[in-house]
């Protein structure tokens, strides 16, 4: 069995489909896995559930699946940083 891969697309080759929910670890914005996200950013899957520390911020970490409209759920301790979270929220757009 094969345990390392050259990039996140490869590793995640098969598993990434329409409603899949990520926990994540980091603290804030640091030690947050920079390269799954952006490999699900580039996946494109929707419907999103989201369960880690925070919502990242506008343009980095978890903000970015935000930004694209991916996410559906947020399970989160902390959200106050993002403000296309907070707008998605109180328009109703994503559940928390």
């Amino acid at each position: 069995m094969k345990k390392t891969y050259e990039n996140a697309e490869k590793a995640l080759a098969g598993l990434l489909t329409d409603g899949l929910t990520i926990a994540a670890g980091g603290f804030g914005l640091c030690g947050i896995p920079e390269n799954l996200i952006g490999a699900v950013v580039n996946s494109n899957i929707k419907n999103i559930t989201i369960v880690g520390n925070n919502a990242g911020v506008d343009d980095f970490g978890m903000g970015l699946l935000l930004k694209n409209r991916q996410v559906k759920k947020v399970i989160a301790s902390y959200v106050g940083e993002n403000k296309e979270f907070e707008r998605q929220v109180l328009a109703g757009e994503l559940e928390l």
